[in-house]
């Protein structure tokens, strides 16, 4: 049941076009403009999922751009041939802002904003979108109540399709410490919604 909602609501897109890329690193406004509109979407669904239960989505639309800022600042030094693709260095970099502000929040409890969780509809009957809609609040809850590092890799992974060593990179981890975190917040999550069944 989790995997089949997880799977409704990733956020993956397509690569952005070499040519853009480019052009944005060498300040085309045009083509920097293209890569935002083309990454914002999984970018702020990262860092809502992240930061849901602790940031209003004013909140989280602040740390969306001061990623983008973060990434157009270092792009220049972005290797389109290297290890990792654009899509995975952007959520590396929101997984840092994610995790400095999570870490932030915690010095400072008394600025915690608990939200009402929004999922995306789908389906063409109103009962099957409501449902879906139901299971998806009760999901995004249980992962929003994971310890911050599992809730990482099983949002980069489930949601975001970052492979473990994408995982391991952004994270500074071994790929063996990515898997036990992995299964050890799958477990949790079967707990938490063993009710469901």
């Amino acid at each position: 049941m989790f995997a089949m909602t997880v799977a409704q609501t990733r956020a993956v897109p397509a690569e952005l076009d070499e040519l853009t890329l480019v052009r944005a690193r060498r300040g085309d406004q045009a083509a920097a403009r293209a890569l935002f509109d083309h990454y914002h979407r999984p970018v702020f669904a990262f860092l809502w999922r992240m930061l849901s239960h602790h940031a209003t989505q004013a909140a989280v639309e602040d740390l969306t751009q001061d990623t983008f800022l973060r990434a157009f600042a270092a792009l220049p030094r972005f290797a389109s041939d290297g290890p990792a693709r654009l899509s995975s260095w952007l959520l590396t970099i929101a997984t840092r802002v994610a995790l400095n502000e999570l870490r932030r929040r915690k010095r400072r409890p008394d600025a915690t904003v608990d939200v009402e969780l929004v999922a995306v509809p789908g389906g063409s009957r109103p009962d099957e979108s409501a449902s879906r809609r139901a299971l998806g609040t009760i999901v995004a809850r249980a992962i929003g109540e994971l310890p911050d590092d599992f809730r990482v890799v099983i949002v980069l992974r489930e949601y975001h399709d970052q492979s473990l060593d994408e995982i391991a990179r952004a994270l500074e981890i071994p790929v063996g410490t990515v898997q036990s975190r992995l299964a050890r917040a799958r477990a949790a999550l079967r707990e938490a919604l063993e009710g469901l069944r």
